[in-house]
């Protein structure tokens, strides 16, 4: 629990006071690869930090999902959209690893933003960050090439993307897995 705590206190410090209720409401689960987080139509209940692992957010197709997102361990990762709806998703998460999550029910969140003095700020945070990260992938993919695209992931996260397979990689970059494979030999 001591890495999601550092992680808050990045973003704004919390008193003891109001990390002791937030805590109190954190749950630990422990996932298997392939398990999932949520699917289509049901409503996003949890904001889940990732200790360990990798997930994929994708839309399931009969031949190839189109996978838009990956988070990796030190990230939050929620259906957000559902999640602060409380709507049905129009996506589903996966596991890609093993992983290991702490996760707070929308209900107990809403408490710790009423209750404490830094969950709001800590919360518009959070949600200024993931409209950044979803801005920069929206831009990434009208003004990047595909080989570019897969550049910048590979530059980010270089040794977990040695976990993820690449026919997901592909369709996060928009490409075929053949092309892919071009582009890698092309960078090789």
């Amino acid at each position: 629990m001591e890495e999601i705590k550092t992680f808050i206190d990045s973003i704004h410090p919390m008193s003891d006071s109001d990390w002791e209720l937030f805590s109190s409401k954190l749950h630990k689960e422990q996932l298997n690869k392939n398990s999932n987080l949520i699917k289509i139509g049901e409503v996003e209940n949890y904001l889940s930090f990732i200790s360990e692992g990798i997930v994929r957010f994708y839309i399931p197709q009969a031949e190839n999902d189109l996978t838009f997102g990956f988070l990796f361990e030190n990230q939050f990762v929620t259906a957000y959209d559902s999640f602060i709806t409380q709507s049905p998703s129009h996506y589903q998460i996966e596991t890609l690893t093993k992983t290991t999550l702490w996760r707070i029910s929308f209900k107990d969140l809403q408490e710790v933003y009423k209750e404490t003095t830094s969950g709001n700020i800590i919360g518009r945070r959070m949600a200024e960050n993931m409209f950044l990260i979803k801005s920069k992938r929206e831009i990434s993919l009208l003004n990047k090439t595909a080989e570019e695209r897969y550049l910048d992931l590979f530059l980010e996260r270089p040794k977990l993307l040695k976990q993820i397979p690449l026919k997901y990689i592909a369709s996060y970059i928009g490409v075929t897995p053949q092309a892919l494979s071009r582009i890698r030999k092309r960078i090789i």
